[in-house]
């Protein structure tokens, strides 16, 4: 994107998809519900071992998944850790990565972002950050996304609580000293 100042920022992102299935997936099965029935997961920031599978925000059956799932050391220890070191856990059980997953989620994200998003939901995106969220502004981030199916934008007015602040404020971090490497070697 840097590199490519011609091409408008609001054309590139990257996938956080493939965490928002993980974490889905990891709700359904703790919930019991249908995986089709887990609504609002957001991850925030990286595709790392830092990113913020956003569990007080997401619904399960149109409830809040904290009343539905009432273990909340779970969530806030397990499931987080689970969904942020899900490929790695694949890697170390296979020997090979998740790439059907992947392509299954570069799938889910186009069909996401080209077609209109279901009311009061949203899916996860990393966009260059507009300053939403008090992120800096510039940075690829992983943000709550809702489309008309032909432009995307950021949810706005999302609740973040203190614990939620602190991941998301580290995985920011993280994304910052890449960048700041990224710049000491010159290529950007």
């Amino acid at each position: 994107m840097n590199n490519a100042k011609g091409v408008p920022a609001e054309r590139w992102f990257a996938m956080t998809r493939l965490d928002e299935n993980r974490a889905k997936s990891q709700l359904a099965a703790k919930s019991g519900a249908h995986h089709s029935s887990i609504t609002n997961m957001t991850i925030w920031g990286n595709h790392s071992a830092t990113q913020y599978p956003d569990f007080y925000n997401a619904k399960i059956g149109g409830k809040p998944a904290t009343e539905v799932i009432s273990d909340h050391e779970w969530l806030q220890g397990e499931f987080i850790a689970t969904v942020q070191q899900r490929g790695a856990a694949i890697i170390k059980a296979r020997g090979l990565s998740s790439a059907a997953s992947a392509a299954n989620a570069a799938c889910d994200t186009v069909h996401s972002l080209t077609r209109p998003t279901a009311a009061g939901d949203w899916t996860s995106v990393a966009v260059c950050s507009d300053g939403s969220y008090g992120i800096e502004k510039g940075l690829m981030f992983s943000f709550p996304i809702r489309t008309d199916g032909a432009r995307w934008e950021v949810v706005q007015g999302v609740p973040v609580n203190d614990f939620s602040q602190a991941k998301i404020k580290a995985t920011e971090n993280e994304l910052k000293e890449e960048r700041d490497a990224v710049r000491e070697l010159g290529l950007i």
